[in-house]
């Protein structure tokens, strides 16, 4: 197995795959970057330092690892495709730096924060099947991080970065705002990848807000904001006072109880 590849072709990446006997697995949403230009803008959007502790999500076989690695960051990849990881252990097996997670990244990543602490990045071509659920887990558990740079189905950036008022503004948008202030890098055209995607795709970059809105209790605000908008088409105080039924709270002489946020 050859320590690095050339990860701008897709002949390249085929014979690996078929060599090592490996299958790209449609389930897990597998699609390789095969634009440098891209690649190099990403990590450019990234801004690692030596020694700085980063999270890859879906590395597949490594395109963006090397380089990480590379940069002198302390890196934790999360790989849920058992030969795709044991692959990365057999490449970057000379770097200290490098600490691969296998399985699902939704039902592991909480234990290893809990073993190594948040770090400094959060980077990856996110599974579009997961993208914006493991982003709203992340938030939602506490877990926001300083800068994050993904690689996301274009339909769910738009949702990141709606305004109010427009059809794609929803409850994960607000939760994205709130923690974040989010930018567009680039809209990346199929061709791009490989295998190509059947949607469009667009990288963006989270800063963690300087000064968010403050809260008292976290998991209430979560909860309201899924309320809210939980049917578009009824009012918002109709809304509330389902939310409020749902999660016991009373309400007395018909007014809407103030609730502590």
């Amino acid at each position: 197995m050859p320590c690095f590849l050339d990860y701008d072709s897709p002949t390249a990446l085929k014979k690996f795959l078929d060599d090592n006997s490996f299958a790209m697995q449609k389930k897990f949403g597998q699609n390789f970057l095969i634009n440098r230009s891209c690649r190099e803008k990403l990590l450019s959007a990234l801004k690692t330092e030596p020694n700085m502790s980063v999270w890859e999500i879906g590395p597949g076989l490594g395109a963006m690892t090397e380089s990480l690695l590379s940069k002198g960051t302390k890196l934790t990849a999360f790989e849920i495709d058992y030969g795709f990881s044991k692959a990365l252990t057999t490449m970057f097996s000379d770097f200290d730096n490098f600490n691969l997670i296998e399985g699902d990244v939704l039902k592991t990543w909480s234990d290893t924060a809990k073993s190594t602490g948040k770090p400094d990045r959060l980077f990856g071509n996110l599974p579009y099947n997961i993208a914006a659920t493991i982003l709203a887990q992340f938030i939602t558990s506490g877990m926001i991080f300083d800068v994050c740079v993904v690689t996301i189905q274009k339909e769910v950036a738009m949702r990141m970065i709606a305004s109010p008022s427009t059809k794609d503004y929803s409850s994960f948008t607000v939760l994205c705002q709130w923690a974040y202030d989010i930018t567009t890098i680039m809209d990346i055209a199929p061709g791009s990848f490989w295998p190509k995607p059947n949607v469009a795709s667009r990288a963006v970059r989270l800063t963690r807000k300087k000064q968010p809105l403050q809260c008292t209790n976290n998991a209430v605000f979560f909860s309201l904001i899924r309320g809210l908008f939980a049917s578009r088409r009824k009012t918002i105080y109709n809304n509330i006072r389902t939310w409020l039924s749902t999660n016991g709270y009373e309400r007395e002489n018909n007014n809407t109880e103030k609730i502590a946020l």
